[in-house]
């Protein structure tokens, strides 16, 4: 297993916020913040200051909780956006500019050059006020090569300690993730970010692959909101690097509590199914998936719930076998013959196939109604 250098920058604060209809009160912020904080995360990427008034201070608050990550604040090329983030106390302000060709075109019209020589002068006047530099390009997956990585070198010599990679619209899949990241990680002496969205499915699959090619810091947010389809999902990212990389330096036995947290306050309500802390993640129904769990629960779980903070659950459905059931049936206090156990797993049967939940009142009802039958 080759070791990685990583570090991770969550930014639900700023880009998991700008999920539309989305928006997280100070106190909110705060709470997630600080639950960041305790599982470990080293940077949090706490707004974009340049906002509002209430985004500005809120921002400061954080910065000034004495937490242990470091807190980055998010501004364009611009020297008032700059200021803002400082005067808030972060630790790193962000700096974006667009690249690619399509972004330059729309947003500025005026040449790239001209944007970048620009942008250059901000990296400039923040570092000259005392607070370090996250060069960020947008849309970088659509940039051409040559030119993103003069734009990083550019940036590098002008003191920027961290250079990002922004998968803007999740256009790469793994295969060019690797390519393009190991192409840049060889040719510019700074330490690399990888900002991946979700568009296709593949955010968590190219950040790994981003941090196999060399990037250092690794964006997230928690649940994996954001704009559009969303941002590299946290705790599926901190589950992979503890099973793949024997990175543990996290503690994941606050994920699901943190999901919950930010499932919550975003009203964003997670898929049931959902990797690592939605409700279905850890629950069986299959008669021979229980039987074989309750001998060693590796069989059917990768990893344990226990080890992200939750629990197992054993569905009774009209997959459901005689051992699991007998196992419910007991964690209820409940003591049947075995005439009466089979009675009642038909009854189960039968009510999944009409499509009705067997809840614990449910299948309380259904023990009755066996005892009655047997007696």
């Amino acid at each position: 297993m080759k070791p990685l250098h990583i570090e991770i920058c969550d930014v639900t604060l700023r880009d998991g916020e700008q999920t539309p209809g989305v928006s997280f009160s100070c106190q909110e912020k705060v709470g997630i913040a600080t639950m960041l904080d305790t599982i470990g995360i080293e940077v949090i990427e706490a707004g974009f200051p340049a906002v509002s008034a209430g985004e500005k201070e809120c921002v400061k608050t954080i910065a000034n909780l004495g937490l242990d990550a470091r807190i980055c604040g998010f501004s364009r090329a611009r020297e008032g956006d700059i200021q803002t983030a400082i005067d808030c106390d972060v630790d790193m302000v962000s700096i974006f500019i667009p690249t690619s060709e399509l972004h330059v075109r729309l947003k500025f019209k005026k040449p790239r050059e001209q944007v970048l020589e620009d942008s250059l002068k901000m990296i400039d006047y923040a570092r000259d006020h005392g607070v370090q530099v996250r060069f960020a390009a947008e849309d970088a997956s659509r940039t051409d090569l040559p030119f993103l990585k003069e734009v990083y070198r550019r940036a590098a010599d002008h003191g920027a300690v961290l250079l990002s990679f922004a998968d803007t619209v999740g256009c790469l899949i793994p295969s060019e993730m690797q390519r393009i990241m190991t192409e840049l990680v060889s040719s510019v002496d700074r330490p690399f970010c990888a900002h991946c969205h979700n568009d296709m499915g593949c955010a968590v699959a190219n950040t790994i692959t981003a941090a196999e090619a060399g990037a250092f810091q690794l964006h997230t947010t928690v649940n994996g909101i954001g704009e559009r389809a969303g941002n590299a999902s946290l705790e599926e990212l901190l589950v992979a690097l503890r099973m793949k990389k024997g990175i543990d330096r996290y503690d994941l036995s606050h994920l699901t509590e943190l999901s919950h947290m930010v499932e919550k306050y975003s009203g964003i309500t997670l898929p049931r199914n959902k990797p690592v802390t939605g409700e279905l993640a850890f629950s069986h129904e299959s008669g021979i998936h229980i039987a074989a769990i309750l001998d060693d629960p590796a069989t059917y779980e990768y990893f344990t719930p226990d080890m992200v903070g939750s629990e197992r659950h054993f569905i009774l459905g009209k997959h459901t076998g005689k051992k699991a059931l007998e196992h419910v049936v007991a964690s209820l206090g409940c003591e049947l013959s075995e005439k009466q156990i089979c009675r009642v797993l038909d009854l189960v049967k039968d009510h999944s196939e009409h499509k009705c939940n067997i809840t614990p009142d449910v299948l309380k009802k259904l023990i009755r109604k066996a005892k009655e039958s047997s007696s």
